[in-house]
């Protein structure tokens, strides 16, 4: 019988350890699977590296105090790097993750005079896939990939279909419409243009997306229900004289009901060419699926 329980005991552990080193060698797989290669780059004491990142920067990670990094002056989507000590000898590394979800590694040497001081990340991004390996989900766009996101707003703005025809304003010389309105996965894509015809440029302060009563005359604060943009393709900025500029912007999945209406709005920096769009139910319920679009990645 005490035969029998030292061989049942010893055959016990050996299923015990033979699991937990099969456990760890799939570990060490699925981790190897889902490794991200870091980038090679080099920095100096006397001199600033710059990183210039396809979207803005949001958050950034140094691996030591060899190295000092922080975004340019109203710049989000450069990065400036250099050595915080001369020649330091071991190798450290810092991590940058931007608004379109995706996550840049890096390796940094130090170097006294490096080869490339300006690394333009666009390009970069380009030759690497688009998997979801290197996508960061943020909360404000739910199960819905950053990168997957950008790429469909890069479609709709080069693609530049016009099914919407109903739905403009114009005073001043200056042409507001709406495009398209197209949903995805519990997500909204207004495709907007704005026709400048005046020699005049039009600086853009800022846009509004709201709800309101369709009685605007009798609106108070508590009536009006802001829609915050998720994302943008193209930041906000001066469209020229003689210039047309398009843009798509990403909201949250809403409806309104009959007696309220969407109001996309946009103001001039110190001007009065405000111009005001107005899209009913009627017009969100039609908006086209991105399925019947086809994506390039």
């Amino acid at each position: 019988m005490k035969n029998y329980l030292k061989t049942f005991w010893a055959g016990a552990l050996m299923i015990g350890f033979s699991a937990a080193s099969f456990a760890q060698e799939t570990a060490k797989t699925s981790l190897a699977l889902g490794r991200i290669e870091s980038y090679e780059m080099q920095v100096t004491y006397d001199k600033t590296s710059h990183l210039i990142f396809p979207s803005a920067i949001r958050y950034v990670d140094l691996g030591s105090e060899y190295i000092i990094a922080g975004k340019a002056e109203d710049a989000e989507n450069v990065l400036r790097v250099k050595a915080s000590v001369k020649d330091f000898e071991p190798e450290t590394n810092f991590s940058v993750i931007t608004d379109d979800g995706r996550f840049y590694s890096f390796n940094a040497y130090y170097s006294a005079c490096p080869s490339t001081l300006s690394y333009n990340l666009l390009a970069m991004q380009k030759a690497v896939d688009r998997s979801a390996g290197q996508d960061v989900l943020f909360e404000e766009l739910g199960n819905n990939s950053p990168s997957l996101a950008g790429l469909i707003l890069e479609t709709i703005y080069k693609k530049d279909k016009r099914f919407v025809k109903h739905i403009g304003a114009k005073s001043f010389g200056i042409q507001f419409i709406l495009k398209g309105i197209y949903i995805h996965n519990g997500k909204y894509y207004f495709h907007t243009e704005l026709d400048n015809r005046t020699n005049v440029p039009f600086q853009i302060e800022f846009m509004n997306f709201k709800v309101v009563d369709k009685k605007i005359a009798k609106r108070t604060v508590i009536q009006e229900r802001p829609m915050i943009p998720l994302r943008s393709y193209k930041p906000l900025g001066v469209i020229g004289g003689k210039e047309v500029e398009k843009n798509v912007f990403l909201l949250d999945q809403f409806t309104i009901a009959d007696d309220k209406v969407l109001l996309i709005e946009i103001f001039e920096k110190n001007g009065g060419r405000h111009q005001t769009l107005q899209v009913e139910n009627s017009d969100l319920i039609k908006a086209r699926l991105i399925s019947d679009m086809h994506l390039k990645f």
